[in-house]
Order: structure tokens, then sequence, then C-alpha cells
């Protein structure tokens, strides 16, 4: 595309500042996420609940809840901090060329002529780079799981399952990473100007050839799946599958009770064969009415057409991506800024083309949450349509208490971070009137907490 052309030559000007430009970028958007977090913090100090949940939230759960979410915040506050640490180490420092080069000689020195090219020389680069930065992150990681964590109840993990799941996800890394890697580089390569359509046509492929391996070859590395046993929740959701016409292949209880106390449901698949998986911690804390509410909000997404939108958006998305980076590939001075002056590797340009692209990524952010919390009340009305409106508000509750979930918080922070609505706001669009008993969190959860976890979640 011309314009594309003309767009990267314009924004190729000899000494532009774009190493102060990025590093301007990340100091202005963690000072503005540092703000927000101020003003959430502010609402984890406070010492009543929301009155939505005066009457389903007991003292000393709320007191738990916020202790978490304040000890999460602190967390986050010290984790921010060591990241930006990093990244402005690494740009002062000249790490990227620096480590290029190291690379390159190791390269030359020990390897064969005919594996010296920029493919050879990307992985080498990349595999090493990704090490280091999971080795300085070690303390963070180990932190979070084993005291964090840890002093809330969730962690189900040991050490060395911690350390065993780690080597699994390098070696995993480098499996896969060495064909894709490869792949995207050849690409760019082989295809000239034009390259941004076939890499979009190659994401498509490894996205799709992702969700049919994943379940086969991936996630039996880390977790144990189990067909669900014959019994009232087996019949329960495939009579909802039946009521929705939903392409119901399977259904599996996984072992997530092996790491964390954190629970979710999830499905997963081709459009005309799907798989249902659901954590064995929630059934083991929910009622079976209560787990089919769970899944009939997760099935709207489906029948409302959800995961295909956000499927559809993160497809042009991706295409956007590529398109600029074909603006960005042959910027020299954004090489030269960063200490690049005689080699000119594309997956540096695509690196320093990310940092260049934080502020878009922040707005893209946002106007996602807002869909996603859009697609959140959807899903619960499609629920409450199909007869779930009290057992998915109890399920709310029960998971929100056993999760030490917060129960409140500040719009601004919100709209920014979340992309489910909070529990105040789900019980006043489910009508839920409070009516209930208070719920028990000991007898719920037998002291044990749990919750519906990231991804696709209730």
């Amino acid at each position: 595309m011309d314009y594309l052309r003309v767009l990267g030559q314009s924004l190729d000007r000899s000494g532009f500042p774009w190493k102060k430009l990025i590093i301007t970028f990340q100091v202005a958007q963690y000072v503005f996420e540092g703000f927000l977090s101020f003003r959430q913090y502010k609402i984890l100090q406070e010492t009543r609940p929301p009155k939505t949940l005066e009457g389903e939230v007991d003292q000393e759960t709320y007191d738990k809840s916020q202790a978490y979410g304040r000890a999460k915040a602190r967390f986050g506050s010290i984790s921010g901090i060591y990241s930006q640490v990093q990244n402005f180490g690494t740009i002062y420092y000249d790490v990227l060329p620096r480590l290029w080069d190291l690379t390159g000689t190791w390269l030359f020195r020990y390897c064969p002529q005919g594996f010296t090219g920029e493919i050879t020389h990307t992985l080498i680069f990349f595999f090493i780079y990704n090490l280091i930065t999971t080795i300085i992150n070690l303390p963070v990681a180990y932190y979070s799981t084993f005291v964090l964590e840890e002093k809330f109840g969730f962690n189900k993990s040991t050490v060395k399952l911690w350390v065993t799941d780690l080597l699994k996800g390098q070696a995993l890394g480098i499996a896969l990473g060495t064909p894709l890697l490869s792949a995207f580089l050849a690409i760019v390569q082989k295809t000239g100007n034009s390259f941004f359509y076939y890499l979009f046509l190659f994401g498509i492929s490894v996205q799709l050839f992702a969700i049919t391996i994943y379940p086969i070859a991936i996630l039996p590395l880390f977790n144990k799946l189990s067909p669900l046993k014959e019994g009232d929740l087996k019949t329960g959701v495939e009579a909802l599958a039946k009521r929705l016409d939903f392409p119901l292949k399977e259904l599996f209880v996984i072992d997530g009770s092996k790491r964390s106390a954190h629970s979710n449901a999830y499905f997963y698949g081709l459009p005309w064969k799907k798989h249902i998986v659901i954590y064995d911690t929630l059934i083991e804390k929910s009622e079976t009415e209560e787990v089919v509410a769970v899944l009939s909000h997760e099935l709207g997404h489906w029948s409302l057409s959800h995961t295909t939108k956000l499927f559809g958006i993160a497809q042009f998305h991706m295409f956007y991506i590529f398109a600029l980076f074909s603006v960005f590939i042959n910027n020299r001075s954004l090489y030269q800024s960063f200490g690049f002056h005689k080699e000119f590797p594309i997956i540096i340009g695509f690196i320093l083309f990310s940092e260049a692209l934080a502020p878009m990524d922040m707005v893209i952010k946002l106007l996602m949450n807002v869909l996603s919390r859009k697609f959140e009340f959807e899903a619960d009305e499609f629920a409450v349509k199909l007869g779930y409106s009290t057992q998915l508000a109890k399920s709310l509750i029960k998971l929100q208490i056993q999760n030490l979930s917060t129960m409140d918080a500040d719009w601004m922070y919100a709209s920014y971070h979340f992309s489910h609505p909070i529990l105040p706001e789900r019980l006043g669009a489910l009508g839920w009137s409070g009516k209930e008993k208070k719920a028990d969190p000991k007898a719920m959860n037998g002291e044990k907490p749990s919750s519906v976890a990231t991804g696709r979640e209730l």
C-alpha cells in the first residue's frame, strides 16, 4: 500500500529521538496506571461493604477481601517498579544491541557456516533474551505464588511442581517457538513490502492449529483431563447444551486443585465440535444447579456470538499490527536510536515497534474492556432468560466470597483494568433482591477459597 510506504518514509527521520519518546511513553503509562492504583487503594481501605452486599457478605469476609486486595495492590506496585527498572536498564545500557552482537559472535564461532543467517541468529538471541528475563523475574513469580497467594490460602502448588512447570514452559517455548519464529522471519524476508498479508494468513493458521493441538498435546503436560462422571451435573449440562444446540462433544473435569484453589469453567474447540472443561474446585464448592448456571452464562457467550465477535476483532487487530509493522520495519532512525547502526534485525524492529505502539495499546485495552463488560451483562441476561437468575446470583456471591475478590472498585480504575463488571453491578442487573440468608464462607468452602479465574470467566 502506497500510503503505508509514504508514512514509513515520513517517520524515518535522521536523529529523531525515538529512545526518549519511548521512555516518555513508558513513564507516562506507569504514572497513569499508578494514579489509577492509588484511587483503587482508597476503595480497598473502606471498612463497610457496598450496600448491595451488606446482606450477603459478613464483616470478617469483607475485611479479608479488602486485605487481600491491598496486598495485591502493594505487590503490583513493587513489581511494577521492578519492571520499570528492568526496562530502563535494558534501554540505558543498550542491552539489546550488546546481546545481539554477543549471540552473533557465538553463532559465527560455534555454528556451521550454513546456520549463520539472520533466522538462526534471531532464534539464539530470542531464547537467550527470554531465558534472562525469566530468571530476572523469578523472585517476583515466586513471591506471588508462595508468599502472597499462600498467605491467603490460594496456593496449592509445591516448589517442585512450580519448577517443573517452569521447565516445561521453557522447553515448550523452544519446541513451538523455533518453527513459528522461523516461519515469521522467513515470510518477512521472502514476501517483500506486502509481507503483512502473508503474516496475517499465517497468524490465522497458527490460531486454528493451536485450537486443535492445545488440548491434545499441550494441556496434558500440565493438567489431567478426566471425563465428567455420570450424575446430575452431567445430565444437567448435556440438557443445557441440547437446549441451546451447542455442539457438545465431550465434558471434562480438570485437576486445577493441584496448583490453586481458584476455579474456572470454559469451552474450546472448532465450530462444529466443542468441549466443556470444568475445574474440580468449582464442582467441589458449588451446588449442581449453580455449576449449570455458570455454564449457562458461558454458553451465552457462544449463543450470542461473543466468542466469534471477539475472534473477529482479534484478527482485525492482528492485521492492523502487522500492517503498521511494515511502516516501521525499515525505519533506520528507530534502529539507530537504540544502538543498531550496522545491522537491522527483523525481530529487533518488531520489539521496538511494539514499544512505540504502547499508547495505542492502552486505548485498545480500554475499548476492549468496555466491550467485554457489555458482553458479560448480555451473557448474564441470557442466563436469566434460561431461568437461572437466582442460581447465577447465588453462584456469583459464593464465588466472590470464596475468592476474596474485590467487592467494590473505583470507576476509573475499573474502566481501564476490569474486563468484568464488579459484583454489585451484576447483582443489580440480575435483579437480585438479597432475600437469601447471608452466605457463610466457612460452610461453603470448608475454609478453602476458590474463584472463577481468567479467560472467558464467569
